[in-house]
């Protein structure tokens, strides 16, 4: 057997310690983050802490802050993937990080209690806060993230936000996220889904049905992403079929999203 020179054994020590340092701060490869396929049963439920007996699904998408990291390895081992949910596009008054958000950030109230919209224009302040949750849902081992209010431009914020702004931000939430190796969800903001799908690994939207946009989503659908879908007003004979027919995930759910779910 050759007996490699001392000096050169070093050498390739150093080597390969100096490449894994060089990467280890980029984004994690493709092909090792996890990829929910279309038509992907799930559950949300952003009331609380997830109950795991609600559904017999594959996903759960919930709560990043209320549940632990027992609560994700709970759901692991009945082998389940997990998504966190947190804002990314308002301020929320009664999340333990609410005094990190420098007033200058705030805008108008967005309709529900207690938050307000972000100027996602002040990425210097936003992103460093951003790293932190999503580090929190790394460190509980969460397998994704599901950015909440990532369409601030199409509403009345308080900022002039523009579609390049927001392009920006939701492009700078998906490294974010692959540099944790965490797949990254786009949340609704349907008109960006040509230039964003190559960015983000699945869709979470809101009532295309009720408002016939579903077809939009297919960009998902064929790059073999799932797009996990609710509808709250319509019935399940009213959505599911055509759902079933473009590839999503559909069910109806509450509006206050607790355990209760409708599946298609």
């Amino acid at each position: 057997m050759a007996v490699v020179p001392v000096p050169v054994l070093v050498l390739i020590v150093l080597v390969l310690v100096l490449s894994a340092g060089c990467s280890s701060g980029g984004p994690a490869p493709a092909e090792a983050r996890w990829q929910p396929r279309p038509g992907t049963p799930w559950q949300w439920q952003l009331d609380g802490r997830a109950d795991p007996a609600a559904a017999d699904v594959p996903v759960y998408d919930i709560d990043g802050f209320e549940n632990s990291a027992a609560d994700v390895a709970r759901l692991h081992r009945d082998g389940r993937r997990v998504i966190c949910y947190v804002n990314a596009g308002a301020w929320e008054d009664f999340r333990p990080d609410r005094a990190r958000f420098p007033a200058s950030v705030l805008g108008r109230q967005n309709g529900w209690d207690g938050e307000r919209w972000l100027d996602i224009r002040r990425t210097d302040v936003l992103r460093p806060l951003l790293e932190r949750r999503f580090d929190m849902c790394r460190d509980k081992g969460f397998d994704a993230v599901e950015p909440d209010l990532m369409d601030g431009y199409l509403h009345d914020t308080g900022f002039p936000l523009t579609a390049a702004h927001q392009l920006a931000y939701n492009r700078m939430i998906a490294r974010i996220a692959h540099e944790r190796g965490l797949s990254v969800g786009l949340k609704n903001d349907l008109p960006q889904i040509p230039e964003l799908v190559r960015d983000f690994d699945f869709a979470v939207n809101e009532e295309c049905a009720q408002y016939g946009e579903c077809a939009r989503l297919t960009p998902f659908v064929e790059a073999g992403k799932a797009v996990f879908h609710v509808e709250y007003a319509l019935t399940v004979r009213e959505f599911c079929a055509g759902a079933r027919r473009l590839g999503l995930s559909s069910m109806r759910k509450k509006p206050a999203l607790d355990r209760w779910r409708q599946p298609c």
